[in-house]
């Protein structure tokens, strides 16, 4: 068993028992082709609640620096795609897109850090569209709510119906998936059933 599996496989337990996560609409996630994971980020722990929530190996873009110092073994363990955030880096989205070309599963947040702020989302950065569109793979947007409590149902993920935005300009794409990923945000908001 890779570092990978192995660690998912003794991390779901512990994880569904300290923070009894609400799973939404997994049904909607793609068993067998490529895809990309995009949504909110909240917390740190938000890339364990998105790998956790599906059978498919999920590879993660990660700002470099978490693959140094104290978590770098973890980072390493799942295989996170280093990103350099102070210079374009090239090399992780020719990974990244490697995998998605493999029928692998990539999953990043648009904002490009954790959301601190009172603002329902930061700005999408171009990312996941760019990929998305270069790669004919479709997008499936998820929105985190809630928190993280100990031993207390709090934390919710909800995904999306799987996005192609493959014939749209980038602009108007990448203004799609927020608004997309903005919706399931206020739904599990405001508590709104479907």
């Amino acid at each position: 068993m890779d570092s990978y599996k192995t660690l998912k496989f003794v991390l779901k337990p512990i994880f569904k028992i300290l923070y009894r996560p609400t799973i939404i609409n997994k049904e909607k996630i793609p068993t067998k082709k490529a895809f990309i994971f995009a949504g909110n980020h909240k917390n740190a722990l938000d890339p364990a609640l998105v790998a956790l929530s599906t059978k498919r190996t999920v590879r993660f873009l990660a700002k470099k620096e978490l693959l140094e110092g104290k978590t770098k073994l973890f980072f390493k363990a799942i295989k996170a795609i280093p990103v350099d955030r102070k210079h374009t880096s090239v090399s992780a989205v020719d990974t990244a897109m490697k995998i998605l070309k493999d029928n692998g599963v990539i999953s990043l947040f648009p904002e490009g850090t954790r959301n601190k702020t009172n603002k329902i989302l930061l700005p999408f950065k171009f990312g996941a569209v760019s990929m998305a569109q270069k790669t004919k793979s479709p997008i499936v947007p998820f929105a985190i709510t809630g928190d993280y409590k100990l031993f207390r149902k709090g934390i919710k993920i909800e995904f999306g119906e799987p996005i192609d935005i493959s014939k749209m300009e980038l602009q108007e794409a990448n203004k799609y998936l927020m608004q997309k990923v903005e919706e399931l945000i206020k739904k599990n908001i405001n508590g709104v059933k479907q």
